[in-house]
């Protein structure tokens, strides 16, 4: 594999693993200093003296990634908010009472159904200047909501900490803000708010009303709302507004990608460009002339799509493509890939743990990479046999890059991704094409309703196109399991099996296969972890009491109305490659293990000699606590979310003070029992 040969990529690799080994570990910011300082020290002393000792050569490389670990291991401290001592975390006091709190708006999120949401950068706790971004939620009612980008806000409220998931093998929300550098929300009214009238005008803001110009000038060429929620996303990335059901059609379909901007649509956007710049010589000042416009076009089209992560990593690595094409330096697109990391993981080290991030630099780097191996393989002779050939070696090469890190995360995969990338293709091109010319004029003025009648069509045509695929759901694969020992293994096959095809010899193939045996190693070791394991959990699930008792991979559902198949269940026998054994109603009394657990319910009625090693209340029981615990001696209580709040809360000072350990799942989440 030439790449890991140039030394730039393996100065990425350990600068990433010092990431990983940061996010993880998080081990002290002191003593990593002082380390990389002593093997700084070291690296320098090595550099004169290598001209003379051409034998300190593989010494200078090693030190060089230690240099490059212990960097990034830094970078990801230095660039995480919470360490910060002006981060609103450290705040305690503000997540614990109302404060006035004073935040500047800085980017729209998608609205739910009770609240306009936002990102916001904290200025002021009550006078005191505060760092941070949280979220902003302000409810919505009838009359008009008149916030902007920009605005400084202040509101008297509490600070409302991230909460992670209460349920098992589900998606980790919490995790996911602090990720974004978020660690709390407020919710208020649009009466509680004081606005500012001072806008703080920074390239948000700009960017900010520059989107809300092309909306208003669409709107007032007559945009069909629906089609122009699904442009705004092909060409800004602006999902905000995006109907459910067209999301669940483009997942279905495989082609949630197109939606979000990526390389896909910043390289059309460099191709028309290009193209718009042809008339200019290749020569040395004609060639820096492109550069500067293609670098000034890529900056203006980051801007008005709102500065959002995926838009910003696209538009920086096709900007070193732009710089490394002028350079003459095309041919070796790996470089201009590692640059494009390397720079991108400096200033934001947390778009390593970002799903967009990995799957976009995965894509790319495997069309780059296997697509011209799997284009080798036949050579049709027509046009169309050739276009489509194409098309398929790209989505395939791309599929098969992103398709572990899509199965660990989402749980599917949609087979007719293939059919869908051929399909949409040529429209998708159009769309691009026609809606860049369109939002250019739609910056300055609304567009003749001639071109937004052809590109409303074309959306409407594709969005159409979609839907028809995404209505056979049968060859949607759902709920598979997949675990990190997959994910590593199958790369690993991925690899080796690439490198294979582009030029089969002996130690290649041993590779292979050795690769092979580690997957079924995986797989194996997955099972056997998978039949020894036994556990029953209490779920946190509202208005309901669920239980599931696992023996291996057989998993029985234990609840107090009709189970119907939901996120909790689903998840739980997905995470934990699970049958579903079972489904019965709850009874009073459980044995699981040895441990007998009695669940008292909204009738209150229990016997004196049960004694139980575990007492479940479920549905609001009405009984005097006190004379409970004295009958039955629990070893231990647990409160599942069937309670009501108040009747929690009670139960938990009764027990603190018979000094009983006492579970609510709406503290702490759902209980295990092994």
């Amino acid at each position: 594999m030439k790449v890991l040969d140039f030394p730039l990529a393996k100065i990425t690799i350990s600068f990433i693993l010092g990431i990983i080994v940061s996010y993880y570990a998080k081990p002290s910011i002191a003593t990593a200093g002082i380390i990389l300082i002593s093997i700084a020290t070291i690296f320098f002393v090595l550099y004169f003296f290598i001209a003379k000792n051409k034998k300190l050569n593989i010494l200078f490389g090693i030190i060089t990634s230690i240099v490059s670990f212990f960097i990034g291991l830094i970078t990801l401290q230095l660039q995480t908010d919470s360490y910060q001592e002006s981060n609103y975390i450290h705040a305690k006091i503000a997540f614990e009472k109302p404060e006035f709190i004073t935040f500047t708006l800085r980017e729209k999120l998608k609205s739910n159904d009770f609240n306009d949401r936002y990102i916001a950068i904290i200025n002021q706790i009550e006078n005191k200047t505060q760092t941070g971004r949280i979220i902003v939620n302000i409810q919505k009612d009838s009359t008009k909501n008149n916030v902007i980008l920009g605005n400084t806000i202040r509101v008297k409220t509490i600070l409302q900490g991230n909460t992670s998931s209460k349920n098992p093998n589900q998606f980790d929300y919490a995790k996911y803000l602090e990720n974004k550098q978020i660690y709390g929300q407020v919710y208020c009214r649009k009466s509680e708010i004081a606005i500012n009238k001072n806008i703080k005008k920074d390239i948000w803001y700009y960017s900010g009303r520059l989107h809300s110009r092309i909306i208003n000038n669409l709107e007032k060429a007559h945009f069909s709302k629906d089609e122009m929620n699904v442009a705004l996303a092909l060409i800004l990335g602006q999902q905000q507004e995006i109907s459910s059901e067209i999301i669940k059609d483009y997942q279905y379909s495989g082609t949630t990608h197109v939606l979000s901007v990526s390389g896909l649509h910043v390289g059309f956007i460099m191709l028309f460009i290009n193209f718009i710049l042809k008339p200019i010589p290749n020569n040395r000042k004609g060639s820096f002339i492109k550069l500067i416009s293609i670098l000034i076009s890529l900056a203006i089209f980051a801007i008005i799509s709102g500065l959002s992560p995926p838009v910003l990593r696209s538009v920086v690595m096709f900007s070193f493509l732009a710089i490394g094409n002028h350079l003459r330096r095309s041919g070796n697109i790996y470089h201009t890939l590692l640059v494009s990391i390397l720079l991108i993981l400096l200033f934001e080290p947390y778009f390593l743990f970002d799903v967009g991030f990995q799957l976009s630099y995965l894509a790319l780097f495997f069309i780059v990479w296997l697509q011209p191996i799997l284009k080798n393989l036949w050579t049709p002779k027509h046009k169309i046999t050739i276009y489509i050939w194409n098309a398929l070696t790209v989505s395939f090469a791309a599929q098969i890059g992103t398709l572990p890190v899509c199965l660990y995360y989402f749980h599917q995969f949609p087979g007719l991704f293939f059919v869908t990338n051929i399909i949409i293709l040529p429209v998708l091109s159009f769309i691009m094409i026609a809606g860049i010319i369109v939002m250019i004029i739609a910056v300055f003025y609304s567009p003749p309703v001639i071109f937004v009648v052809i590109f409303e069509k074309s959306v409407y045509l594709l969005n159409l196109m979609i839907h028809f695929v995404a209505t056979f759901e049968s060859f949607v694969i759902r709920d598979i399991g997949f675990n990190f020992y997959y994910l590593v293994t199958i790369y690993l096959l991925i690899i080796t099996g690439t490198i294979w095809m582009g030029k089969p010899n002996f130690n290649k193939t041993i590779s292979l296969l050795l690769s092979i045996v580690i997957v079924q190693i995986s797989f194996i070791y997955t099972k056997k972890e998978t039949e020894s394991q036994q556990e029953l959990i209490v779920y946190h699930t509202k208005k309901n009491t669920l239980i599931s008792e696992r023996i291996g991979k057989n998993i029985s559902f234990i609840t107090s109305d009709t189970l119907t198949k939901n996120n909790v269940s689903t998840s739980y026998l997905v995470g934990n490659f699970g049958v579903l054994k079972s489904t019965n109603k709850i009874k009073n009394t459980l044995f699981f293990n040895g441990k007998k657990i009695l669940v008292l319910d909204s009738t209150g009625i229990y016997e004196n000699k049960i004694q139980p090693d575990i007492l479940l209340l479920t549905q609001s029981p009405k009984v005097n606590l006190d004379r409970l615990l004295k009958d039955l001696r629990p070893k231990i209580i647990i409160a599942d979310a069937s309670n009501s709040n108040s009747i929690v809360q009670n139960w938990k000072l009764t027990c603190i003070k018979k000094n009983i350990p006492f579970h609510a799942t709406s503290e702490k989440g759902f209980y295990k029992l092994k």
